[in-house]
């Protein structure tokens, strides 16, 4: 078996208005948008984010409704130069959840939590 690529990832949300301003800030595009779903875009890369009260697969609405979202998971999100987008997010208004650092996995990085408490890693591999 050979997986062809990552193309994109689904969260759940509460607030698909307020999730569209918080990515657009960000500066993914928002290139579908519906009462229930939008799309957010970097490059060809996609999040799809739901919301809660519409999910409507069986095997998902325990997941759609639990209260953590994403437990575990971080979703790395490449940039150029981590302090200077550091900078930009504060002066923009976003509140990350430390300042940059070195990882001891070889990457400068800070953690921002998205609205609904997806864990975001704003990152530079060294």
């Amino acid at each position: 078996m050979k997986i062809k690529s990552v193309s994109g990832v689904t969260g759940f949300v509460k607030d698909l208005e307020r999730t569209a301003a918080f990515y657009e800030g960000l500066g993914f595009d928002i290139k579908k948008r519906s009462e229930k779903h939008i799309s957010a875009y970097s490059n060809w890369f996609w999040i799809d984010f739901i919301l809660v009260e519409h999910e409507e697969r069986p095997g998902y609405i325990q997941e759609a409704r639990a209260s953590e979202r994403g437990g575990g998971v971080l979703l790395y999100l490449s940039v150029d130069n981590v302090d200077e987008t550091y900078q930009e997010m504060l002066a923009a208004g976003f509140k990350p959840a430390g300042e940059p650092h070195n990882s001891p996995y070889g990457n400068r990085e800070f953690i921002i939590y998205d609205p609904d408490g997806y864990r975001l890693a704003i990152f530079k591999r060294k």
